[in-house]
């Protein structure tokens, strides 16, 4: 089984080491100076005081590699668009395109059913493209929990979890994503395989569209977020809308949202994804985290003044260091203004 990680970051490294270690035959995608790492020295993961060095093919060339039979997409999702180009010698007529990113996929509205059926997302895909070049038939729904970072070129921590949940956009069980989990669990990690992949997408982001922009703005860690009481009544105020929106589309969330708000405090006092990506001069997933609700919300007709009036300052606090080039306009006027 042929295996690409495009985009072998942290958790995309993760993947890839465990992958390899199960005997995948396993390919990575990187640049720079962790490239470089691991092309001399492999690829280390450090996991529960353990440490595991394998030694995969690594190019920043899709070309070197040939078609593949599951291309993992590890890329932030504002990225996918620019690489489709340089993906496509991995598409051959039975490749599987997994998008193991945060937010909504492309693919989203793929044998969804309803008024929205084959629907695409400006925000996330502007013109349509990742629709229809790498294709929305070819792609299997993933969710990521596990937390990892590149703690030097080369060289993967583990923190904690090992869950991807794992689903095609129809909900059926077929023999690809089967094999799929079947090699994710051989690698030690947790794959159920879900007939309703679109609810647990969304459970993921009903906390990353409020507490990501919220924490880039504050530059507050999750456990100060869901308790200082001003915060934690905007995160809920947002998470209310989302909601609303999700549940016109048919999502059921098994949790409330005092029981989502708890578990992120719980975790403690983490840095979401899009604060220490401002704190690094990295560009933010606003569009795939936070755009697409509103964008959805318009599709829907549901008001969305909490999120406005927060995306609004988020994308314009990008825009003045230099780390936005999305397509976010905010569309309502008392948006605009509190910016």
């Amino acid at each position: 089984m042929k295996i690409c990680i495009y985009g072998a970051g942290a958790i995309g490294g993760y993947l890839g080491v465990q992958l390899a270690r199960a005997g995948a035959d396993v390919s990575l995608i990187a640049r720079g100076a962790h490239l470089a790492a691991m092309r001399e020295h492999g690829l280390t993961l450090l996991a529960g005081g353990e440490t595991h060095t394998v030694h995969p093919r690594c190019t920043d060339d899709p070309a070197e590699l040939g078609v593949q039979d599951f291309i993992i997409i590890t890329l932030k999702a504002h990225s996918i668009t620019g690489v489709i180009e340089r993906m496509q010698p991995l598409l051959g007529p039975h490749t599987r395109i997994v998008t193991a990113v945060n937010g909504i996929p492309y693919w989203y509205f793929f044998k969804h059913g309803g008024q929205y059926e084959n629907s695409t997302l400006e925000s996330i895909d502007p013109g349509g493209r990742q629709w229809r070049e790498i294709g929305a038939e070819r792609a299997i729904g993933c969710i990521v929990y596990p937390a990892t970072e590149i703690e030097a070129p080369g060289l993967i921590r583990h923190v904690y979890g090992n869950n991807f949940p794992l689903g095609e956009p129809s909900g059926e069980v077929t023999a690809d994503v089967q094999r799929l989990a079947d090699l994710f669990v051989a690698a030690g990690l947790k794959a159920p395989v879900l007939d309703r992949i679109r609810d647990e997408i969304w459970l993921k982001l009903w906390g990353n569209v409020c507490f990501n922009p919220i924490s880039a703005l504050t530059h507050a860690t999750l456990d100060v977020i869901c308790t200082d009481p001003s915060t934690r009544a905007l995160s809920r105020a947002i998470m209310v809308e989302t909601q609303a929106i999700a549940e016109t589309f048919g999502v059921k969330f098994r949790v409330d949202v005092e029981r989502r708000i708890e578990g992120a405090r719980k975790v403690g006092a983490h840095k979401t994804s899009m604060l220490q990506d401002l704190e690094r001069g990295r560009p933010m997933e606003i569009d795939p985290l936070v755009t697409v609700v509103q964008e959805m919300g318009r599709l829907t007709g549901i008001a969305t003044p909490a999120l406005d009036s927060v995306l609004a300052m988020v994308t314009q606090r990008a825009r003045i260091a230099g780390l936005y080039d999305g397509v976010s306009t905010p569309s309502d006027p008392r948006a605009l203004a509190v910016a």
